[in-house]
């Protein structure tokens, strides 16, 4: 019988089996992507977020919730001009944070 919808896969994340080691490394290296409270200042003034949906808060939760595919999709999308870094309520430098984001996506690819 067709009621006219159909359910959607779940989109549960098992954080037990989520692979957080790229957050692990940016979080050793640039300690403020702990102190991100998400509160969507940098999405609010970034010039990029109405058009391409890159947010400095989804990068952050992505790598923590093992999304690494999306994340590298978002991070080809900011125009590091840095307004996000002048909003940030917790002082985080968040273009250092996108920079090296970068440079461990790149440094996971040489080692495939």
């Amino acid at each position: 019988m067709d009621f006219g919808f159909s359910l959607s896969p779940s989109s549960a994340i098992e954080l037990d089996k989520v692979d957080k080691s790229l957050f692990g490394k940016l979080s050793r290296i640039e300690p403020g992507a702990n102190t991100c409270i998400a509160c969507g200042s940098c999405s609010a003034t970034c010039t990029a977020s109405g058009y391409s949906g890159m947010s400095v808060r989804k990068l952050l939760l992505g790598l923590q919730r093992g999304r690494n595919q999306e994340i590298e999709r978002m991070l080809s999308n900011c125009m590091l001009c840095g307004k996000c870094t002048m909003v940030c309520p917790r002082g985080i430098n968040t273009r250092r944070v996108i920079l090296t984001v970068c440079r461990l996506y790149d440094n996971v690819e040489g080692e495939l």
